[in-house]
């Protein structure tokens, strides 16, 4: 019987993969060790016609002990843990979700933004020693402030979509995109420094790829005129975390909401970005709705079903 396995846990259920699958033929498995266990997973999956990851590293060493692996989708939108010159180098399919989380991310960012602008954790612990006094002078009303979007694609098209009337004026960095489409969105494209320098906040939505890695650094921050708040639901690579850890301390960054980090393992995350006074950390969960899980699941599990039947979904990467 042909084998479905799940690499990398961490929903409620997985009744609807579970169904899916066995009513179609195939053995449902789950692995049962612990998250960075890389050997444990290999052996796992080694007879997997199907895998559903998340954060599993699909690489070269991987797949070369897979024996008769067929199809890979990735709960989510990004996929820098899979390389696929590796996976072109066998008949492997690859898909992600894409578009499911759309709205969860957007909102997630714009609660992020209205956080750090009012600065609330801080007004939260200062209710009895600044009763009517806010934490700090600088609060900006966002009608007058110019919003930055770094990515205008799926997520960073949603939020456009969402704050064009609510800020003063929405710039956005990507060259992606067509010019009907920033007219649609009505938003101004602007090149990366030009966004930089006359941003008042600027948020991140473009996916994690060599070019856009590291993508705001030292030079970047130095470009930033109005001493911005920065807000990341994207991927945490994409901002140096050293620079704006000093952007921060040096005034050239007001505040920063991040959502995403340089790793996936919570042990593993750098006191020096939850405990600064001036950030805003949240736990990887601007993907989370209570309609966006069950979407994400759902089309995972769709689009690996179709995969191994021969069919190419919309979100596969490598047709």
């Amino acid at each position: 019987m042909p084998k479905i396995k799940v690499l990398d846990t961490g929903y409620d259920s997985f009744s609807y993969e579970q169904k899916l699958f066995e009513s179609n033929g195939y053995e449902f498995e789950i692995f049962p060790g612990e998250k960075g266990d890389v050997d444990g997973k290999i052996a796992f999956a080694s007879d997997a016609d199907g895998l559903l990851i998340r954060w599993t590293v699909i690489d070269e060493q991987f797949l070369s002990a897979m024996k008769k692996l067929k199809a890979i989708v990735r709960y989510g939108v990004g996929y820098e843990n899979i390389d696929l010159d590796a996976v072109n180098n066998t008949d492997v399919k690859v898909a992600n979700v894409q578009g499911y989380g759309n709205h969860a991310v957007s909102d997630h960012a714009l609660a992020l933004m209205y956080a750090c602008n009012r600065m609330l954790p801080q007004g939260q612990k200062e209710v009895k020693t600044k009763f009517g006094e806010p934490p700090e002078k600088r609060i900006l009303e966002f009608h007058e402030c110019t919003l930055g979007i770094i990515g205008l694609g799926r997520i960073g098209g949603t939020l456009c979509q969402k704050v064009v009337h609510l800020f003063h004026k929405v710039v956005a960095c990507d060259p992606y995109i067509s010019a009907s489409r920033f007219r649609e969105l009505e938003a101004e494209s602007v090149s990366l420094e030009e966004l930089m320098r006359n941003s008042d906040v600027i948020s991140m939505h473009c996916n994690l790829t060599e070019e856009t890695k590291g993508l705001l650094n030292d030079r970047m921050f130095a470009m930033a005129d109005s001493c911005p708040i920065i807000i990341n639901t994207a991927r945490g690579p994409i901002i140096d975390q050293d620079s704006l850890l000093k952007a921060l301390d040096n005034h050239q960054i007001f505040r920063a909401g991040i959502d995403v980090f340089n790793t996936e393992l919570a042990h593993e995350l750098p006191d020096e970005l939850l405990k600064h006074p001036s950030i805003i950390s949240t736990g990887h969960y601007a993907w989370y709705s209570a309609r966006s899980h069950r979407e994400l699941q759902k089309r995972a599990a769709d689009n690996l079903l179709a995969l191994l039947q021969g069919d190419i979904p919309e979100d596969c990467l490598n047709p």
